[in-house]
């Protein structure tokens, strides 16, 4: 018998089904209904009269009710032994019983204080509710991530949208004018044709039309005239019906017909069927996977490789290339390592880098700016493969899932006896504003300025840098997205930018312009293009987007136009700043027109183009059309010789001065690419120097990226 007091009730049914009885307690005050071992949900009408009037497989013999006690709330009386209060807690029924019980039916059965069991329960429901809402500040990442990706995407449609309809906009103007062309064409000629042919064909109409009419004359005369007549018309006709007769005028058409047009329509549009591709792949990051002997150990001065294996979310190997992977060696107060990642185009990357010195660094790769499975790892850099333990190959390869089989190996060059200067790592101030460091000896640096961090004058793995007319030192600051702003004098003056993908923000600027109208231009390397901002910082326009893959360093030419070297695809591209496109040239090899990791560009007053070569250790000069004119440089630690240039810079009288990123030193050529000098950096040294500049006032300030500052040096030209 089911009771209902004060609307309030304990119920507890047995099933067929089951071998102890569930039990609850629901409170029409409070509408929660609790069911053990677990809180269940909130009473409705439906199955509060469901839980009084039993399921279908119970029936009124097999049930017992606790009910609540008159004006005590929730308090359990046995319905057994009316009266009785449960005070323990049968285990083994899982039910709660009074001390009549223990002693009848319970007797043999473990017990427990039901004010325990209570409190056990109450603290096990509260443990679950405290992990579940845990989970939220996950999920709630997770919810935003997710937001930022669909955002970035239908951003990624709209431009490159924006970019087809342009395109094709392009090509329109691009056949109209070449069909007015033609047709110009076309005219000319025909009127060349005709002019031609219709002065031979006058010239013969008048000989016919002199012929007949001396010859209808001379007729006459002879058939009716007097011996006068014909006296006066031999004298008058005779003589012109003898040129007449005599002059050789050409009969035959002195010009042709022929008209063609020759068009190759089915090329055409074989191309104009397969022109453009939608790019993409479905590579995450949480599944992709890294391998290789780089992955785990590198030798000083020698180059490694990581394979880095793309794959779905279900874990399937992405069979194209394209993904946007960056890489990244570094120490735990910065990034210290340059490399290059080369697409396979099968959907495995391969990372080449190279470490100056031996000790434990982490080696980050990321996908879409997501660190793949096991990112970041742990690598030990020595000055010989037998220095590594063995310990970190398993390591390591725990961490992945993967072995390091695909990785393929490159030999290198031991390295010799260092005769350039070495560089050390300076260690970093507590202040958050940037300190003028003064030289402690005589040598050719003036002051520098910088410290590891993310505050003004702060920098993250600097990497290019400008100098403009108003006496500006501008910084591309690339681990901290933004470009900062100083005097020649070193103050700090300004910085922008804003981290994203979307124009405007910047994901890993490199390099950094001034044009002559004030504008700065930023090669923005992660987010494949060039962004143009106002002197004061306000976005105004990109350029590139859809045919740059890694823009590294940029410039600008005497006539305005940007010069930017594109390093994933070793070409140069030159463009008005409007974004069209004025030429480009270069391609990935060793040649005098090839590159292989190109990093930065400037221009001397001849409007020649000179580009740092990184990977083929030389410097190449071009004319402004992209035709090649000289290289100099070649492996090595003696003068003149390069272990991968990267800044580069111009002065008035045409001298090239270079950073040499291995060497960690500064060379000065003239405009010929013959050495002239070095300057001199051995009171406070470089380590790994990137873009370079002359400031205004004529010295050199150059990104020493290792040491996360900048230094300016005196320069005598």
């Amino acid at each position: 018998m089911i009771k209902l007091l004060n609307q309030q009730t304990i119920y507890h049914h047995y099933t067929r089904t089951s071998k102890f009885p569930k039990y609850s307690y629901f409170s029409s005050v409070s509408g929660l209904c609790f069911l053990h071992p677990c809180i269940v949900g909130a009473v409705t009408p439906s199955n509060r009269m469901e839980a009084l009037q039993g399921s279908p497989d119970s029936s009124s013999e097999e049930c017992t009710v606790l009910e609540a006690l008159p004006g005590k709330g929730t308090g359990l009386i046995c319905s057994q032994h009316k009266g009785k209060v449960p005070v323990f807690y049968c285990l083994a029924c899982e039910n709660a019983v009074c001390e009549d019980c223990i002693n009848g039916d319970h007797a043999d059965h473990p017990t427990n204080s039901l004010e325990n069991i209570v409190e056990q329960q109450r603290t096990a429901l509260q443990d679950r509710v405290d992990a579940a809402k845990n989970r939220l500040p996950q999920i709630g990442e997770a919810v935003q991530c997710l937001r930022d990706v669909l955002q970035q995407l239908n951003t990624q449609r709209s431009s490159i949208e924006e970019d087809i309809h342009s395109s094709f906009s392009e090509l329109h103007k691009t056949l109209d004018t070449r069909k007015s062309v033609l047709l110009m064409e076309l005219e000319v000629t025909y009127g060349l044709k005709q002019k031609v042919l219709q002065a031979q064909l006058d010239t013969l109409l008048q000989e016919e039309a002199a012929i007949n009419h001396n010859c209808s004359l001379t007729t006459e005369a002879l058939d009716g005239g007097s011996k006068a007549v014909v006296l006066q018309t031999h004298k008058e006709v005779g003589e012109k019906l003898s040129d007449l007769a005599s002059q050789g005028l050409p009969l035959q058409p002195e010009e042709n017909d022929q008209l063609d047009l020759m068009m190759e329509i089915e090329g055409l549009r074989k191309s104009i069927h397969n022109l453009g591709t939608i790019v993409t792949t479905n590579a995450v990051a949480s599944q992709t996977e890294a391998s290789g002997e780089g992955l785990e150990q590198c030798v000083v001065g020698q180059p490694a490789a990581v394979l880095i294996t793309t794959r779905d979310k279900a874990g399937g190997l992405c069979k194209t290339g394209n993904a946007i992977i960056s890489a990244e060696v570094f120490t735990p107060d910065g990034s210290v390592a340059d490399g290059e990642i080369v697409d396979l185009k099968n959907g495995m990357y391969e990372y080449q880098y190279t470490v100056k010195k031996e000790g434990d660094f982490s080696l980050a790769l990321r996908l879409y700016d997501q660190h793949i499975k096991g990112s970041p790892f742990k690598l030990k850099v020595t000055n010989s493969p037998d220095d590594s333990p063995p310990t970190t190959t398993a390591a390591n390869a725990a961490s992945t899932g993967s072995s390091d089989g695909g990785a393929r190996k490159r030999s290198a060059k031991s390295p010799g006896s260092r005769s350039r200067q070495k560089g050390v790592r300076r260690g970093g101030s507590l202040f958050s504003t940037p300190k003028k460091r003064v030289n402690p000896i005589e040598d050719d640096l003036i002051f520098r300025i910088g410290t590891k961090g993310r505050n003004k004058g702060e920098f993250t793995n600097l990497q290019g840098v400008a100098a403009s007319s108003t006496e500006k030192i501008l910084i591309a600051d690339s681990n901290n997205q933004c470009v900062q702003i100083f005097s020649n004098t070193g103050e700090f003056q300004s910085r922008f930018g804003v981290r994203g993908r979307l124009p405007g923000q910047l994901q890993r600027p490199t390099g950094v312009a001034v044009h002559p109208n004030g504008d700065i231009i930023i090669a923005d390397y992660d987010n494949k293009w060039v962004s143009i901002f106002s002197s004061e910082g306000k976005y105004k326009a990109k350029l590139g987007s859809g045919r740059l893959m890694g823009p590294k360093g940029v410039s600008v030419d005497q006539n305005g136009h940007v010069i930017v070297v594109d390093n994933k695809a070793c070409t140069v591209f030159i463009f008005q700043p409007s974004g069209k496109l004025v030429t480009k040239f270069g391609s990935r090899g060793n040649g005098d027109r090839q590159f292989a990791g190109p990093h930065f560009a400037a221009v001397n007053n001849n409007n020649e183009i000179i580009i740092t070569d990184f990977h083929n250790h030389s410097v190449k000069v071009f004319n402004a059309d992209g035709e090649f004119l000289l290289k100099f440089g070649s492996n090595g630690e003696g003068n003149g010789q390069f272990n991968a240039p990267t800044g580069v810079a111009v002065d008035v009288n045409g001298n090239i001065i270079v950073a040499d990123w291995g060497n960690s030193r500064i060379q000065v050529f003239d405009g010929s690419g013959s050495f002239l000098s070095y300057i001199n950096t051995a009171a406070d040294p470089l380590y790994g120097p990137q873009g370079l500049a002359l400031t205004s006032d004529g010295h050199v300030v150059v990104a020493d990226s290792g040491n996360h500052c900048f230094k300016v040096y005196r320069y005598l030209q």
